[in-house]
């Protein structure tokens, strides 16, 4: 189902969108449809891959081996002086 909404655009913007939309051989109204569509499916993926981020089991980035870098060898910048 579809539904029709009146959309108010400047006059430089409505015109780049017709020409954009004959270029590509669709209706502003499409274009703008596809547009928002895919914001919507980005927003959702989004959403969905932080929520599945968010739930997981925090794992150390060290596995105990080894000792941490100190701050020093880390942020060493002789070489560069």
């Amino acid at each position: 189902m579809t539904k029709n909404v009146t959309v108010t655009l400047d006059e430089g913007v409505a015109r780049w969108a017709r020409i954009t939309a004959a270029e590509l051989d669709t209706s502003v109204s499409r274009m703008l449809g596809d547009l928002l569509r895919e914001q919507m499916r980005r927003r959702v993926t989004y959403e969905t891959e932080m929520r599945q981020y968010l739930v997981r089991e925090p794992k150390p980035i060290n596995s105990g081996c080894a000792a941490y870098p100190s701050r020093g060898d880390v942020y060493d910048r002789s070489d560069l002086r």
